[in-house]
């Protein structure tokens, strides 16, 4: 079975849980320019910020 590549969004912050939908969504409200250049692969989203859950442990040490 090949490896499934991990998309942008799978390693944001703002990638939640949402339990009313049963999914994963982004919480930030994109515009409708944003969401249209972002799903149409011309660039990477704008609000993208790296998920480190790791950061806080590294500032107490």
């Amino acid at each position: 079975m090949p490896k499934q590549k991990i998309s942008q969004c799978e390693s944001c912050a703002y990638f939640d849980y949402d339990e009313e939908y049963d999914c994963y969504v982004c919480t930030m409200n994109l515009d409708e320019d944003d969401y249209a250049s972002f799903m149409g692969g011309h660039n990477s989203c704008p609000y993208y910020h790296f998920y480190d859950e790791y950061s806080i442990v590294r500032k107490q040490n």
